[in-house]
């Protein structure tokens, strides 16, 4: 029984570090357009919640857009 225990979470640690290795590759411009995104909107006075919901949805637009714009001539 402590056998299947320690293999279970052998294998819980490994897919986490490979999950952490491909979140930190997987940077598409997404992080930088956030930062700067939400710099701007608080420096304009706005809360921090508005200025993460805002920047996290006009960022992926914008990542999306630019993705699909890969795709079509």
């Amino acid at each position: 029984m402590a056998k299947k225990i320690v293999s279970v979470f052998l294998m819980f640690i490994m897919v986490m570090a490979a999950l952490q290795i491909q979140q930190a590759v997987a940077d598409d411009g997404y992080k930088s357009c956030f930062e700067k995104c939400s710099e701007d909107c608080q420096s304009e006075g706005n809360g921090g919640t508005f200025c993460e919901m805002k920047c996290d949805t006009d960022c992926v637009q914008k990542i999306a857009a630019d993705k699909l714009k890969a795709f079509v001539p």
